[in-house]
């Protein structure tokens, strides 16, 4: 909607406004007009017209919507959504969001609009099934219109059995489970009427499971069976050992054998508990034994020396295969015999594979490095007199491999006339391990004498 502005005051003007005939496009505001307003060549002698862009009123209001804005409210409600008033507002600009409210709904929903195109929509008639007269009784809880006359148990009896007085429930119900017949039903828009019949008869076989409950528990309040079954109250005060704890499996033996108590006293089905689980750690014993059979213990007195025997190798195992699977062990820098002392022993043997390099440090405590072995990357690419240099100095042959490299390579640039200063090192190495591959490949000519 185009929006026209008063030339004076600049404000937009809604509703009527005057237009001068001698001046090309030139509208003032009734306020401006009757205060003699004079802009540029305007003057207030000048002869003029009254407009009104609104137009006809569709609907007879006081606020007189016009046209324009009728069909920019029609547009707002289709593109925001019937309910977003502040949207229709934004849209519209002109009019507020209580405004575009009121006026639809009292025009286009309530009005003559609404009565010819909104259809009226039945009001679903609903049963009250709580009426437990005539045809209109429901299937519903007896506790939601009889009162519920709580057991006569005491707290701690209460709390034994799991008993909730005020509902009348307990704990631990008959057929616990059966709420999950119907936890995950849902109707969807998609069903057919294969799967709500399916539903229904879900419904219903629930419906029969909770009226097996309910007469079971009637049947135990008419007879007194619960507070018959309840433990008697102690006297004495409860030592803190005075009922050992059942641990996971005897709780689980507890709930397996729940359903044997109702054919039971409480002592009778505390002895049941005690020899089943009995048994169990009787069958558990016998199957130890014939395992020590069968590993040669015929006495008692060698099962103590044979589980110690047995877990120290298991032991040595883990270790061996912890070992095999680790990587390559890492080894403190050593320092040089002159200086500190430290190196105990150095074991070179050409005819052997696999060395050890003993090492003793501050607290005395030695360590042990094996030496180069053929598991270790980099075994095939050195000689055999490598292999003693890298058994001496505890290092991998693929460390010693990339020292070498760098070593011979700064010595080719170097030869060449390139100023690489000093050869490199990995960070951290140990002096004498330097000058004992330095002078291990001066003297099988790698490298010259520098």
């Amino acid at each position: 909607m185009t929006r026209i502005r008063c030339n004076y005051c600049q404000n937009e003007i809604n509703g009527h406004r005057l237009r001068c005939t001698e001046c090309a496009d030139f509208d003032l505001c009734l306020q401006c007009f009757s205060l003699g307003a004079e802009v540029a060549t305007h003057r207030r002698e000048h002869a003029f017209m009254i407009k009104n862009d609104q137009g006809p009123c569709i609907f007879e209001d006081a606020e007189r919507w016009s046209l324009a804005e009728e069909n920019m409210l029609l547009d707002a409600v289709e593109q925001y959504g019937f309910g977003n008033w502040n949207g229709a507002a934004a849209h519209i600009e002109s009019r507020s969001a209580t405004e575009c409210e009121d006026h639809y709904r009292h025009f286009y929903i309530n009005g003559i609009v609404g009565d010819a195109t909104l259809q009226e929509v039945p009001r679903p008639q609903i049963t009250d099934h709580t009426n437990g007269n005539g045809v209109l009784a429901g299937p519903l809880s007896p506790s939601l219109t009889l009162a519920i006359t709580p057991l006569d148990i005491g707290t701690q009896q209460q709390q034994e059995l799991g008993y909730m007085p005020l509902r009348d429930d307990f704990e631990r119900e008959h057929d616990n489970e059966a709420e999950t017949l119907v936890s995950s039903l849902s109707m969807n828009h998609d069903d057919d009427e294969l799967d709500t019949a399916i539903k229904l008869a879900q419904v219903s076989k629930y419906r029969l499971r909770l009226q097996e409950r309910e007469r079971r528990k009637r049947l135990a309040r008419e007879y007194g069976l619960t507070a018959a079954g309840a433990p008697p109250i102690s006297k004495t005060p409860k030592t803190p050992h005075s009922k050992k704890k059942s641990g996971k499996n005897g709780r689980e033996l507890q709930e397996r054998l729940k359903p044997f108590s109702q054919f039971h006293s409480v002592a009778e089905h505390q002895m049941l508990f005690d020899n089943v689980k009995r048994e169990r750690e009787i069958k558990t014993r016998i199957k130890e034994l014939v395992r020590l059979r069968k590993n040669g213990i015929t006495k008692i007195a060698d099962e103590e020396v044979y589980e110690e025997e047995k877990f120290k190798r298991d032991k040595r195992k883990e270790n061996k295969k912890k070992l095999a699977m680790s990587a390559i062990p890492k080894r403190n820098s050593q320092v040089s015999k002159k200086a500190e002392g430290k190196l105990e022993k150095t074991d070179i043997s050409s005819g052997e594979s696999e060395e050890k390099v003993s090492v003793k440090d501050e607290g005395g405590t030695v360590e042990t490095y094996k030496g180069v072995n053929n598991s270790m990357p980099g075994f095939d690419l050195v000689s055999e007199n490598e292999k003693k240099l890298c058994n001496s100095m505890g290092m991998s042959p693929a460390n010693y491999i990339t020292i070498k490299t760098c070593i011979i390579k700064d010595y080719l640039q170097r030869c060449n006339g390139k100023d690489v200063g000093k050869f490199r090192y990995p960070g951290g190495m140990d002096k004498t391990h330097r000058r004992k591959i330095i002078g291990f490949l001066q003297d099988n000519l790698w490298i010259g004498a520098s």
